[in-house]
């Protein structure tokens, strides 16, 4: 089944786009991500695709925050990532890219 990301978490105060779908996502995550998008000092909420429940912030997401820091949304996997990368490959091209 393909889905067109992002898509919109449902059940949010604020506006949490996912680039992940809703059925790949353990449902304590999901729980986490709702909360926090609850809080009244959240604007809005951005779930990545390596997004999993963590302590005091879903890990693999983005809190966008309104008059308010919240040092509980740095999780224990700081420095951890994701990177993008556009690779002009061709169908084919075995071998090409090592």
């Amino acid at each position: 089944m393909h889905t067109e990301l992002p898509t919109q978490l449902t059940g949010t105060a604020a506006p949490t786009l996912m680039w992940a779908r809703e059925d790949e996502i353990e449902p304590q995550a999901l729980q986490q991500l709702r909360t926090i998008a609850a809080l009244p000092w959240v604007h809005g909420v951005r779930v990545m695709p390596d997004v999993h429940l963590g302590k005091g912030a879903t890990v693999g997401s983005v809190i966008a925050m309104r008059d308010a820091v919240s040092p509980n949304a740095v999780g224990v996997d700081i420095g951890c990532g994701m990177n993008g990368v556009r690779a002009h490959a061709r169908p084919g091209l075995r071998g090409g890219l090592g």
